[in-house]
């Protein structure tokens, strides 16, 4: 049984993410006059991205979810795994696949952008994005991350969240914080283990200045 479609039928009864429902309104844009809601789940399945790290990944995937399953009365969800190259998958492959080689973030935000345009007109959908990764990225595309991000993924959606679940701080992790430091509705934290997950998911949404 897919576990996002369980966690459809169960969102109802998960209380303890409503402490933080104020802050993440007051934090992210408004939605547009719209139940629609589209999240983009993004992750690295290089070979680099062990069980543990993706299921840390998942974990935050899903209380985002169960979140938007409380503000929009339709959400649909794409699921974009990469390695060098992204590909769109169902919710199975996306995470119980494993590839090996190396890793290009930006196919993911290529393939990501090019979904919104061609299925999710941003004046009908509130878009979220969130992306987990170890980190790693081939060094000359991590400033390309930034500029896609920057540029074209930014100003389509509502909320962007990047969670990365290894402590090292690589050239893509110095590139989003430049993001960080200026977008309002992009933000960034670490996760060092399954139970940093929904601490993490909490100040990644709440309010600048507001404590949980």
């Amino acid at each position: 049984k897919a576990e996002i479609a369980e966690a459809r039928r169960t969102a109802k009864h998960v209380p303890y993410i409503d402490p933080i429902d104020l802050r993440f309104r007051n934090r992210v844009r408004v939605p547009v006059p719209s139940a629609k809601a589209v999240m983009f789940c993004l992750m690295d399945v290089s070979g680099s991205m062990d069980e543990s790290r993706k299921d840390m990944s998942k974990r935050f995937f899903m209380l985002l979810y169960l979140f938007l399953t409380r503000h929009y009365e339709k959400i649909e969800l794409v699921f974009i795994r990469h390695h060098t190259q992204a590909q769109e998958v169902s919710e199975e492959e996306f995470f119980r696949a494993t590839e090996t080689g190396g890793t290009v973030v930006s196919s993911a935000l290529v393939l990501m952008e090019e979904i919104v345009r061609a299925r999710y007109p941003s004046g009908e959908w509130n878009i979220y994005g969130a992306q987990a990764s170890d980190g790693d990225n081939w060094h000359q595309d991590s400033g390309r991350c930034r500029k896609m991000l920057d540029e074209s993924i930014l100003p389509l959606v509502r909320y962007y969240a990047y969670v990365q679940v290894a402590d090292a701080e690589q050239n893509l992790w110095q590139e989003y914080a430049q993001l960080a430091a200026i977008k309002t509705n992009f933000a960034m934290r670490k996760v060092a283990s399954a139970q940093d997950i929904y601490p993490v998911f909490r100040d990644l949404f709440k309010k600048e200045g507001t404590h949980a």
